[in-house]
């Protein structure tokens, strides 16, 4: 528990038995549950999920995915689990260790000031991004950025891509999960969706952790397809919902 609320960490994997293991052992030991997502691996994921689990102190619950649903999908079903466990924050740490748990405090404590519903990490707030971030990342971040700053309305957040969130229950509640894009642009749909309900969104400082095996998700085929239709679908889907309150006013 984290200043009276309760805390559940969502870990999406898809074949990340090399780094889950200390992925899942060093979640801070004040998280009351940990779910592990794991998206249909093809490897030994679920098996060393435990390994981490039996390393930690505290409730670690690994979920199977039967059938791959994508990172989106697989942090869908962590969410639902979380309310289930009646936990006040959602927070999404991935499952390949490039999340510092020691930044985890700062993404909590403006829900716990009751200053935002929904706290993202921005790498690029943190000294380190220039030298630790790889270049062709940096690129990529910076033009996905811009744009969703510009679909999701959100115009003070930034590093859209990085995954490392802490979501309060109530900002669950005012949307629907089933409708968020389950692969990758999830990042993206979600924010211009969190926008139509008027939830209060903050960025704050995290560390970029990119190790020896670091693979970029971002590549040709993500910038041509799906995240633009993401981005123009998620647009959409703001503006239609800004134009109908308009009307009913």
């Amino acid at each position: 528990m984290y200043r009276d609320l309760r805390i559940a960490v969502v870990i999406p994997a898809y074949n990340e038995a090399r780094a889950i293991v200390d992925a899942v052992a060093t979640v801070p030991a004040f998280v009351d549950h940990v779910l592990v997502i794991d998206d249909a691996s093809h490897d030994d994921t679920r098996e060393q999920a435990g390994v981490g689990a039996r390393r930690r102190a505290g409730s670690v619950e690994v979920i199977r995915h039967t059938q791959n649903r994508g990172v989106g999908g697989a942090i869908t079903t962590g969410y639902r689990r979380a309310l289930e466990l009646d936990a006040d924050v959602a927070v999404v740490m991935a499952g390949d260790g490039q999340m510092d748990p020691e930044d985890l405090p700062a993404l909590l404590a403006p829900l716990a000031n009751g200053t935002a519903d929904y706290v993202k990490g921005n790498r690029f707030k943190h000294p380190e991004v220039w030298t630790a971030m790889p270049a062709t990342r940096i690129v990529g971040n910076v033009l996905l950025s811009a744009a969703t700053r510009v679909t999701s309305g959100y115009r003070h957040v930034f590093d859209s891509q990085c995954g490392y969130t802490a979501i309060h229950r109530r900002a669950l509640a005012a949307i629907e999960l089933d409708e968020l894009f389950p692969r990758y642009g999830y990042p993206n749909d979600l924010l211009s969706r969190l926008h139509v309900a008027g939830v209060r969104v903050v960025d704050v400082p995290v560390r970029p952790i990119y190790g020896d095996h670091w693979k970029s998700g971002i590549h040709l085929g993500t910038v041509l397809h799906p995240l633009p239709w993401v981005l123009l679908r998620s647009w959409g889907t703001r503006l239609a919902a800004q134009a109908r309150r308009r009307v009913q006013s």
